[in-house]
């Protein structure tokens, strides 16, 4: 971490922030709403460097973020699946305590280089950030700072890979059947007939044939990706590019995404019969966002990802779903019942 002391509130670096920022290149520049007194003003501050959108008004499908905790995590699950390296944030002279102290802890969940512009008096630091020991000051001393490759990425990033229809042992266009021979079952996550979700192997198991992603327009796709929780991005990709029933994601664990994310399993009803899909390049840091969320809140591997946003009808869902007709996603209640 460093601090940048800019006693004279000098335009300059406020201009090399702005140039600085490069989400490709796995650095965000966040400027605070200093004014907003929302407790989680900061945290959305972070989403929207990050390119993430809340939605409007007051009955909006995004209202559960207005909670400090909801939305911090959902800015680490984001820096953490798009392998962001380097965070500056300006004006921090201007921002409580408190909200320093929540800036400090997500860095220590993310990983990630945080620079502080402090454009102030020094000897105003508080004392969490007069301990700092990267202390700089000068324009040539700040250059340097941004010249620099920055750290290793604390998590993997999701590039284009080879695509997985090619890999040794891979056959495209056949789902894969999960039909019980054991007869009628019953387990906790079943819904009449079928395979309990316990005997319901993850996906690494059957690699052996997968089915090709449907192909999402590029206004559906940005729309999704624009969202600013990492499980309704997660869910609604899934959605689009399988169009499978909003049913089926309630049985999503976290063992259903290859660790690359570039396949997901999908469950049938009472897991009768159950797909594994391509994930498509534009999906893959959507739902490797939504998998580091469900870790981030100490969720197993055999635990649902999707379970937050299934609750009260999955009115997120569709509620996000309901603003964008462009997704062409129908969402309604009865997907949900047995």
């Amino acid at each position: 971490m460093a601090v940048v002391v800019d006693e004279q509130d000098d335009l300059f670096y406020t201009q090399a922030a702005l140039d600085a920022h490069c989400p490709g290149a796995g650095r965000i520049v966040v400027h605070p709403t200093t004014a907003s007194g929302h407790p989680a003003a900061l945290a959305h501050d972070v989403l929207y460097a990050l390119g993430k959108r809340l939605a409007p008004g007051p009955h909006s499908p995004d209202v559960w973020m207005d909670s400090v905790d909801a939305a911090w995590r959902a800015a680490a699950a984001w820096a953490q699946a798009t392998a962001v390296r380097h965070v500056l944030v300006s004006r921090v002279h201007l921002l409580t305590p408190r909200r320093i102290d929540q800036l400090l802890a997500w860095r220590l969940a993310t990983g990630v280089q945080l620079t502080l512009l402090w454009q102030g008096k020094e000897c105003k630091l508080p004392p969490v950030l007069g301990r700092v020991e990267r202390r700089l000051r000068g324009r040539d001393s700040f250059e340097a700072l941004l010249a620099e490759p920055g750290p290793i990425p604390a998590r993997p990033s999701f590039p284009p890979g080879e695509p997985l229809a090619c890999r040794p042992g891979v056959t495209a266009g056949a789902g894969v059947s999960r039909r019980s021979s054991a007869g009628p079952e019953r387990g906790p996550a079943s819904a009449g007939r079928g395979r309990p979700a316990a005997d319901c192997g993850g996906v690494a198991a059957h690699l052996g044939h997968v089915m090709p992603a449907i192909a999402v327009g590029g206004q559906s796709s940005a729309v999704v990706s624009a969202l600013a929780h990492p499980l309704a991005a997660g869910a609604l990709s899934v959605l689009a590019f399988t169009r499978v029933g909003l049913g089926s994601l309630r049985w999503t664990r976290d063992l259903d995404i290859t660790g690359d994310v570039s396949a997901i399993k999908v469950h049938g009803v009472a897991h009768r019969s159950c797909v594994v899909y391509v994930v498509p390049d534009w999906a893959r840091p959507l739902l490797a966002a939504a998998r580091a969320h469900h870790r981030l809140a100490s969720g197993p591997l055999q635990g649902s990802v999707f379970a937050p946003v299934m609750r009260c009808e999955a009115r997120h869902l569709r509620a996000h779903a309901g603003r964008h007709p462009c997704l062409g996603l129908s969402l309604p209640v009865a997907a949900l019942l047995p």
